[in-house]
């Protein structure tokens, strides 16, 4: 077989530097990534989050690795939102889950209903969910560094 055939979705989470509300405009991000990521060959297939935080669904070419995607979305939009004037900074970490084709939908319904949901629970207890639910144990013993 000459090709590489892939179809890899993945649910990428990260946060604001210190978890501050500091993402102003968040359809503004929303564009600002789907772009970056258009220019990369990824196809981002939903994206939501809040003011301190940010969810993608995305599908990757098999030729790219997430952590070089993840620091590619971080890195440029970092650097735009400070030359738009606002002093801004994504944390450190982040996280990546695989998502099968059958719970794409659940995905994309989850990812949209972000400013609903974050009215009851915070990004902290909702990204300690996922590393629970996924058995993920951190470093630290602490969900966001």
């Amino acid at each position: 077989m000459s090709h590489a055939y892939a179809r890899n979705y993945v649910h990428v989470i990260f946060g604001t530097k210190g978890g501050r509300a500091s993402i102003r405009e968040i359809d503004r991000m929303h564009a600002y990534l789907i772009g970056i990521a258009k220019e990369y060959g990824v196809q981002l297939d939903a994206i939501g989050g809040t003011s301190d935080h940010v969810h993608i669904l995305m599908s990757m070419p098999p030729r790219l690795a997430v952590a070089n995607v993840v620091r590619v979305l971080k890195a440029n939009s970092s650097k735009w939102m400070n030359e738009i004037g606002h002093l801004f900074a994504w944390q450190q970490g982040y996280g990546v889950f695989s998502v099968s084709v059958s719970n794409l939908e659940a995905v994309r319904k989850y990812i949209g209903r972000q400013q609903e949901h974050h009215r009851k629970r915070s990004y902290s207890e909702e990204f300690g969910e996922f590393l629970r639910k996924h058995g993920i144990e951190t470093a630290s013993g602490r969900e966001m560094e």
